[in-house]
């Protein structure tokens, strides 16, 4: 694909083409998960983190300089997004058991009380009815993938072989039915931060 082709693209989906953005998805989605996944070594890491880069630079296109490679630029926002994922990854990784070395000495990790309450409970289940109403009021190509990645947990590939189109359109199509929905709660003003955070990680 010549820069002049993937220069257009950018400005068809800046402009808010759903084609050009599953195209531009399509073309780089390979690249990015072999490079991913040499620095992450897990497979269904490396799909979210391919999907996050793409939410990433979609979300910036208008700050591309196409006097440089496209893909310059977009392995550049894979690459940091990646190296911010393992990073947060290690801090995670520590025994509740064991006490934390700290300079004035030992500290024993607090874990914090996360339970759902009653009112949380059902706040949620409000806010999953909002996202699911959205859904439902996709165009038809999104609403499929969709549905069924996220209510009834396909696999991609299984997503792939029932629709008999590629995984990377698969993908792209999901991709794009997360940024509609995201962009119509926004609109919408409706404060649905934890939920939209595990519907864009699945």
């Amino acid at each position: 694909m010549t820069k002049k082709r993937i220069d257009m693209l950018v400005k068809m989906a800046i402009s808010g083409d759903q084609d050009a953005y599953e195209e531009l998805v399509r073309r780089y989605q390979p690249g990015l998960f072999k490079m991913i996944y040499q620095m992450i070594k897990n497979r269904e890491e490396t799909e979210d983190l391919v999907q996050e880069t793409f939410i990433k630079a979609f979300k910036s296109l208008e700050s591309y300089n196409n006097k440089y490679a496209f893909s310059t630029w977009l392995y550049k926002i894979a690459y940091n997004h990646s190296i911010d994922a393992i990073r947060k990854k290690k801090l995670r990784v520590f025994s509740i058991d064991r006490p934390i070395k700290v300079k004035d000495g030992d500290v024993m990790p607090q874990i914090c009380d996360d339970s759902s309450s009653p009112e949380r409970e059902l706040m949620y289940r409000e806010k999953k009815k909002i996202i699911h109403n959205y859904i439902s009021l996709l165009p038809e190509r999104y609403r499929r993938v969709i549905v069924l990645r996220h209510q009834e947990e396909y696999s991609y590939e299984e997503i792939s072989k029932m629709l008999n189109i590629p995984i990377g359109t698969v993908k792209a199509r999901i991709f794009r039915a997360r940024e509609i929905i995201k962009k119509r709660l926004k609109e919408d003003g409706s404060s649905t931060d934890k939920l939209t955070g595990e519907f864009e990680n699945r």
